[in-house]
Order: structure tokens, then C-alpha cells, then sequence
């Protein structure tokens, strides 16, 4: 995409908006209730844990940005510290990741838009959403930039409505039915009900609902001032723990958690016994903008990202190709063609092997971020506390992907990313070896 490294036309605050809108989406809206049936009321644990690990790795991502913008973000700087092979292998992970994710989340819109329209094709609904997102794209950044402000506004106001809505229904409840404050002392006493194990399969699912920071790092090069930087992804991150926690401690006020179920959005089954009018249609409706605008934001990160390896000769030189339009239009036509594969894969193969490679898709996203804190601490010179706080993200990080071990869904996940790994790792080796021959030559 366009860059726009000299002359910056964002502000801090328009960066933390952007944020909120790359980030909030289905693995919120959606995803919670996985994190609640793993760690029932102490779901509000995992998130806490979450937002410090997320804001340790932006805040590392970010200073690396500042010292040195760059359109290729973490795999420029892994580059640096670690050479050519830290550059290509980092960016085809971030890469393969995000493709597979963009396809998952197509195929959750074609499902939540049926709620409205039955009978339309699944795949029919998928490759619109998918068009209408590659046509966000061609506007370039700042067609990206407007969009996905719109949505993180209306995203962010639908958690504060919900908030408000459950306050009122407490607040009434407790006052005429005895049973609402039964829920809540249920919810109280039972809070650690699915004890430490719980918290930690919780994790995995928490750190989903934040993924996203990444795209902000490439978005740094476009701030009238960089160093303004850490404060955008501050705010950023305290805007969506607060509303992320508060909400889910709404939701857990309403019903006992036990009736959350996997397959519904936790704010769904929240206010599904108070006979509220549309209240489905309206949360489908947030879920379709929500899941909308995330896969937008990947588009525009892997689209970025795939222009910048290009450039770097780490993928096909053409696909940087620059023409007329705002995007080399090679690169988006590989975006294009790497759309239609996943949708294609997402409906050839059986839904519980799609569910395994979405799970390792995450995971992979996950690795990226420990890679973003190794490399920060290679590249740039850390005081104790920093040195203190990366290491505490790493932990963080480390305590995560092994909760996958816990149940078996996760585990085929982690088995799944380790072998996309150790396949990009082969490839790594095949043309770090044939480039070290032709320069031998």
C-alpha cells in the first residue's frame, strides 16, 4: 500500500481508534464464550492477564517503530537482529496466519448473515463479504483508515450499549426478582469454580479477542509523530480491557455462567430471557461488523506485509510491482487468489479439521509476538525494568500456547502450527541456501 513514511497525516488518538477497530471483533463478540466455558467466572482473569502480555508486546513493537519506521514492522526488525532468515520466515508465518484467519472469519459472516437470509448459499455470502473487503483495500489508506474509524466507533458503542442495557436489567432485577441476585451470588461463589486449570485454558482464547496490535505497528510509519506512539497503543489497550472486562462481568450478572454455550455469542445468551425486542438481530448485526472490519484489517496487514517481503526479494519481486492504483496490483491479485483458496478450504474440508487449522492460524499469530519480544530485546538496549517486563511477556506468551496442551481441540491446533512451522522453516533453509550458492558463484 501507499506509504506514506515522510509525511504522516495521523494523530495519536486516530491510531488508538484504528486500533480499537483492528482488534475488536468476532474473537470478542464471539470467542468469549470458548474462554467462559473454560474458566467460567474467572474468564475476567484471563482477559487482565491478556491485556498486559498484549501491551507488553505492542509496547515493544511500538519502540522499534519509533527508532526506526518501517513499512515491514516486525519482520524488518527481526531482519536486523537476526538476518535474512528471521525476515522470511517471520513474514511467511504472520502470512500463512493471517490467509488462513481471513478465511474463517469469511465463512463466520456467510454463517451470521443467515440468521437474516436462510437461504442463500453459504459460499455466496463469503465471496461477498471477501469482494467488499478487497474493495476497501484499492482505496488505499486512507479509504482503510475512514472505514475501520466508522466501525471502531459503532463496535465500541454496541459494548457500552450492552453494558448500559445489563446495568438497567441488574439494577431492576435485583429490586423485583430475587433470582437475579441468585445469579450473581452463584457467580460469585462459583468464581474459581473451574479452578487454576481454567484460567489457563482461558488464555488462549483471551489472547484471540486482542489479536490485532500487530497491524498498529505497521501503521506507526503513517502518525504526524511517531513518538506519540506508545501513548496511542496505551490508550488503545486500556479502552478495550476496561470494556472487554466490564462487559463480561455484565453478562455474568445476568445469567449463571454454566449456560453459556460455544456456539452463541455470550451477549446473545445474556439477554435472551428478558424478552428485549431485536436484541438478536441487533448483536447479528454487531457480529457482522465486527467480524467485517477484523478481516478488512487483515487484509490491509497481510497485503502490507506481502509488499514489503516482495520488496525485500522474500517473496516474487513483481508482486511489488506499482502501477496506477493505491495497492501493486500483483499483490493484490495474490490476496485475491489466497481468499478464494481458504474459502474453498474452509468449505472442501470437514469443519472440525478447519476448526484445528483456525486454532494453529492463532497460535501462529501468537508466535509472531514472541518473536516481536526476542527481537526487541536483541535490537535495542533495555533498562532493568524493560528487560523485567519482557521477560514477563514472554512468560505470558509461554503459559498460553502450552495451555493448548489441556484439551484436545487446542492440542491438534498446536500440533497443526508446529508443522506449518517446521514447513516454513524448510523453505527458509532451501532459499537461504540457494542464495548463499548464487552469491558464491
Amino acid at each position: 500500500m501507499e506509504s506514506k513514511t515522510s509525511k504522516g497525516q495521523m494523530s495519536w488518538w486516530q491510531l488508538s481508534l484504528l486500533g480499537v477497530g483492528c482488534t475488536l471483533g468476532t474473537g470478542f463478540f464471539l470467542g468469549t464464550s470458548m474462554a467462559i466455558a473454560k474458566s467460567g467466572p474467572a474468564v475476567l482473569i484471563p482477559f487482565i492477564l491478556a491485556a498486559i502480555g498484549t501491551y507488553i508486546v505492542y509496547d515493544a513493537l511500538v519502540h522499534m517503530s519509533v527508532a526506526n519506521p518501517d513499512k515491514g514492522s516486525f519482520r524488518t526488525y527481526a531482519k536486523q537482529a537476526f538476518g535474512n532468515w528471521a525476515g522470511f520466515s517471520n513474514g511467511w508465518v504472520y502470512l500463512i496466519s493471517e490467509l488462513l484467519i481471513m478465511g474463517s472469519q469469511l465463512m463466520a459472516l456467510g454463517i451470521f448473515t443467515r440468521f437474516w437470509f436462510p437461504s442463500i448459499p453459504l459460499w455466496m455470502t463469503a465471496s461477498g463479504f471477501g469482494a467488499l473487503g478487497l474493495l476497501i483495500i484499492l482505496t488505499g489508506m486512507k479509504g482503510f483508515e475512514k472505514f475501520q474509524n466508522v466501525f471502531g466507533a459503532m463496535k465500541a458503542a454496541a459494548v457500552v450499549m450492552f453494558i448500559v442495557v445489563a446495568a438497567i436489567l441488574m439494577i431492576k432485577g435485583m429490586n423485583s426478582e430475587p433470582r437475579q441476585l441468585d445469579v450473581i451470588i452463584a457467580n460469585f461463589q462459583g468464581f474459581f469454580s473451574e479452578g487454576v486449570k481454567g484460567v489457563w485454558l482461558g488464555l488462549l482464547y483471551a489472547f484471540f479477542a486482542f489479536g490485532g496490535i500487530e497491524v498498529m505497528g505497521l501503521l506507526v510509519i503513517d502518525l504526524k509523530d511517531p513518538q506519540q506512539a506508545p501513548k496511542a497503543g496505551k490508550v488503545m489497550i486500556v479502552i478495550l480491557t476496561t470494556i472487554y472486562v466490564i462487559a463480561l462481568a455484565c453478562a455474568l450478572a445476568l445469567v449463571h455462567w454454566a449456560s453459556f454455550t460455544i456456539d452463541e455469542s455470550p451477549f446473545i445468551t445474556a439477554l435472551a430471557n428478558f424478552n428485549i425486542p431485536f436484541v438478536a438481530d441487533i448483536i447479528t448485526g454487531i457480529l457482522i461488523i465486527a467480524g467485517f472490519s477484523t478481516m478488512v484489517a487483515s487484509l490491509y496487514a497481510v497485503v502490507t506485509i506481502l509488499t514489503a517481503l516482495a520488496e525485500d526479494h522474500d517473496a516474487p519481486a513483481i508482486l511489488a510491482k506499482k502501477g496506477k492504483m493505491k495497492v501493486p496490483l500483483p499483490a493484490f491479485l495474490f490476496l485475491t487468489g489466497g481468499l478464494i483458496i481458504t474459502i474453498t478450504i474452509g468449505f472442501l474440508i470437514p469443519e472440525k479439521i478447519f476448526e484445528y487449522l483456525i486454532t494453529a492460524a492463532g497460535l501462529m499469530l501468537i508466535y509472531n509476538w514472541l518473536f516481536i519480544l526476542v527481537t526487541y530485546a536483541k535490537l535495542m538496549t533495555l533498562t532493568k525494568w524493560q528487560h523485567v517486563k519482557n521477560i514477563v511477556g514472554m512468560l505470558l506468551i509461554a503459559v498460553t500456547v502450552s495451555g493448548t496442551l489441556g484439551e484436545k481441540t487446542s492440542r491438534l491446533g498446536f500440533y497443526i502450527s508446529l508443522l506449518f512451522i517446521v514447513i516454513i522453516a524448510l523453505a527458509t533453509l532451501i532459499v537461504m541456501k540457494k542464495r548463499s550458492n548464487h552469491r558464491s558463484v
